[in-house]
C-alpha cells in the first residue's frame, strides 16, 4: 500500500509569481527523483480573491507507472492541507476559514504584510481586519507555523515574492529535499545566470534564513523553557520598564503600562517631560474614577458606602478597559497635527531613508524632494496667542461668508537642499510657542471636556464610560477633516449631557457606540445627525453659509 502523498496549497495575489513558485517545486521534486503533480485553481486576483496552486508529492521515490504509481488527486480536501503557503496575511485567514487549515496536520507559513481589500478601504474608520487577530487564527489553526515579512526580503533582493517563499518551504524541512536541489531549480538549464535568476537566489536564501533563524529561536527558547522552572510570583511582582518614571507607573494597572509607555514616550518627544506629566495626571483622573465605580459596584463589597475610596482596591486586582481606551487617545489627541508637528516629520532623517529605499536608489544616486504646503489662516493663527488669532479669524470668517474662497498660502518647499533643510528646521524649533497658541488652547479644552464626561459617566455607568472614552478615536486628520472631528464628538457629549434620550429603551452605552460608528461613516455626518435625532437628541445648530449671486448668463 503506498503511502499517503504530501499536498502543498499555495496562495498568492495577481503578479506575485505563483505559477513560477509551482514550477520551480516540481522542478526541484523531479531533481531529487521524487513523483509530483501540480494543478492550478483560476480565481480572480487583485484583492477581490486569489490564485491557487495545489500539489502533491510523494516523500519517498516510486515507480512512475505499473501498480504500485501514486494516484494523485487535482484538487485540495479542507483538512487534508499537509503545508499551506501565503503571500498575504488576509488571504491565509480567508483559507483557514474555508477549512483548508487542520490544527493537527497542516503546517502554515504565510507573510505577514497586507494588501487591502476593497471594503477595507471603503470605511471612514480603520476597517482593517486587525492583524493580531489573524495571527491568533493562524496558531489556533495550526499544528506549527512560520510569520516572515516575505514583501521586505523581496524587495531587499530586488524579486517577486515567490522565490521568498520557494525558501521559506525549503527551510522548514518539511520536504526530504537539499538546499541544493532548490537553487538548481531556480537556474535550470542556463549556463549562465541572468539578472532575474541572481535576483531569485537572493530572495530564496533570505527566505530560507528567516525560517531558518525562526527555529533555531524556537528550539533555543524550547531548551530554555524546559531547563528553567519560572516562579510566576517574581514575573508577576518584576517593575515594568519603560520610559514612565517607576513610581508614577506603579499607581496604574499592569495591563495599561505598554499604552502609558508609548504614550509618554511620545509627547516628551512631541513637547516636553511637563507635557508628559499633563498626560500621566489626566490618565491617573480616570483610573481613580474606574477604582470608585469598581468598588462601589462590587457585589461583594461589604464596606460602608462613606468608606469607599480608590484606594482600597490596588492597581493589579482589576482591569481598567476604561483607563486603557483613554490613555490611548489622550496621548493621541494631545500630539495633535499643527505646522511644527509637520516640519519635524518632514526634516527626520529616516524620511529621507525611506525615500531612497521607496525609489532604490543607489548611494551614488541624487534624489531630490520637493514638499508642497498649502497652510491656511486657521493653521497660521493657531500658532499665535489668541489677542493676535482673533483678528485673523474674524477676518478670514468675513471672507468666507462674504462667497470668496478660503486664503491659502501655498508653497514648494526643496526640503534636500539646505536651505529648505533650514526653513523645515525653524519652522520645528517653534516648538516652545505651541503652548501660547490658540490652536494649543481650543485642543486641550476638547481634551477636557471629554474627560470630564468619561470620568462622570463611569461614576453612573462603567459601560458609558467605558464608549465614551471609546469617542477619543473620533478626533482625527487636520483643518476642516479635525473641525469636523470635533463638532461630531461635540454633538454627542452635548446630547448626553442634555439627557436627551430618557424615553429610547436603548441603555446610553448602546446609544453612544452607534453614534460613534454613524460618525466613522461618513464625513458629512448626516448619519450621526439622523441616528440621535431620532432618539431624541436636539438637532446642531445650522452654519452660517454664504449665499452666492451668480449673474445670469447673456443670451445671444
Amino acid at each position: 500500500m503506498l503511502e499517503k502523498p504530501f499536498t502543498i496549497l499555495i496562495c498568492a495575489l495577481g503578479g506575485e509569481g505563483g505559477g513560477v513558485l509551482t514550477e520551480w517545486l516540481v522542478n526541484t521534486a523531479r531533481v531529487a527523483g521524487l513523483p509530483v503533480q501540480a494543478t492550478s485553481i483560476p480565481g480572480v486576483a487583485q484583492r477581490t480573491g486569489a490564485t491557487t496552486y495545489y500539489l502533491e508529492m510523494m516523500l519517498k521515490a516510486s515507480p512512475a507507472v505499473g501498480a504500485d504509481a501514486p494516484i494523485f488527486g487535482l484538487s485540495p480536501l479542507p483538512g487534508q492541507i499537509d503545508l499551506l503557503i501565503s503571500s498575504e496575511l488576509l488571504e491565509t485567514g480567508r483559507q483557514i476559514s474555508n477549512g483548508m487549515s487542520n490544527p493537527l496536520q497542516t503546517y502554515v507559513i504565510s507573510s505577514n504584510n497586507r494588501s487591502l481589500t476593497t471594503v477595507e478601504k471603503m470605511g471612514m474608520g480603520d476597517s482593517r481586519v486587525p492583524d493580531t487577530t489573524l495571527i491568533d487564527l493562524i496558531k489556533q489553526f495550526s499544528r506549527a507555523h512560520h510569520i516572515v515579512d516575505m514583501a521586505l526580503l523581496a524587495k531587499h533582493s530586488g524579486t517577486i515574492i515567490s522565490s521568498v517563499m520557494l525558501g521559506c518551504i525549503g527551510a522548514s524541512a518539511l520536504l526530504p529535499l537539499k538546499k541544493e536541489h532548490f537553487e538548481r531549480a531556480i537556474q535550470g538549464d542556463s549556463k549562465q545566470l541572468s539578472a532575474s535568476q541572481k535576483a531569485s537566489l537572493r530572495g530564496f536564501s533570505l527566505g530560507w534564513e528567516s525560517v531558518e533563524k525562526q527555529l533555531k529561536n524556537s528550539q533555543f527558547i524550547a531548551q530554555v523553557i524546559q531547563s528553567i522552572e519560572p516562579n510566576q510570583q517574581e514575573i508577576e511582582n518584576a517593575p515594568s520598564s519603560g520610559v514612565v518614571p517607576f513610581d508614577a507607573l506603579q499607581k496604574f494597572p499592569v495591563e495599561v503600562h505598554p499604552v502609558l509607555n508609548l504614550g509618554y514616550a511620545r509627547l516628551v518627544e512631541y513637547q516636553d517631560t511637563s507635557y508628559a506629566d499633563l498626560y500621566l495626571e489626566r490618565v491617573h483622573s480616570v483610573w481613580a474614577a474606574e477604582k470608585q465605580a469598581h468598588v462601589r459596584m462590587d457585589p461583594l463589597n461589604t464596606a460602608a458606602p462613606e468608606t469607599i475610596t480608590p484606594d482600597t482596591c490596588t492597581a493589579s486586582s482589576i482591569t481598567a478597559p476604561i483607563t486603557q481606551e483613554a490613555a490611548r487617545w489622550t496621548a493621541l489627541w494631545m500630539a495633535f497635527d499643527d505646522i511644527v508637528r509637520v516640519a519635524e516629520l518632514k526634516n527626520r532623517k529616516s524620511r529621507f531613508e525611506d525615500i531612497r529605499k521607496d525609489t532604490k536608489a543607489q548611494s551614488e544616486d541624487i534624489i531630490r524632494v520637493y514638499d508642497h504646503f498649502k497652510p491656511g489662516v486657521s493653521e497660521l493663527a493657531g500658532l499665535l496667542p489668541q489677542f493676535l488669532s482673533n483678528p485673523l479669524l474674524k477676518w478670514e470668517k468675513k471672507r468666507a461668508l462674504s462667497g470668496l474662497p478660503a486664503l491659502e498660502l501655498k508653497l514648494k518647499l526643496h526640503s534636500s537642499s539646505i536651505t529648505g533643510a533650514l526653513v523645515l528646521l525653524c519652522l520645528s524649533s517653534f516648538k516652545w510657542l505651541r503652548k501660547h497658541g490658540t490652536r494649543y488652547h481650543y485642543e486641550q479644552l476638547g481634551i477636557q471636556a471629554w474627560l470630564k464626561c468619561i470620568i462622570q459617566s463611569t461614576e453612573t455607568d462603567k459601560a458609558l464610560g467605558l464608549e465614551v472614552a471609546a469617542c477619543g478615536r473620533l478626533i482625527k486628520g487636520y483643518a476642516s477633516t479635525n473641525a469636523r472631528a470635533h463638532e461630531n464628538l461635540n454633538y454627542i457629549l452635548n446630547s448626553l449631557s442634555a439627557d436627551s434620550f430618557k424615553h429610547s429603551d436603548l441603555p446610553k452605552s448602546e446609544i453612544v457606540r452607534q453614534a460613534r460608528l454613524s460618525a466613522l461613516k461618513e464625513e458629512s455626518g448626516s448619519a450621526l445627525d439622523h441616528l440621535l435625532k431620532g432618539l431624541g437628541a436636539p438637532a446642531r445648530p445650522p452654519k452660517e453659509q454664504p449665499i452666492r449671486w451668480m449673474k445670469r448668463p447673456l443670451k445671444v
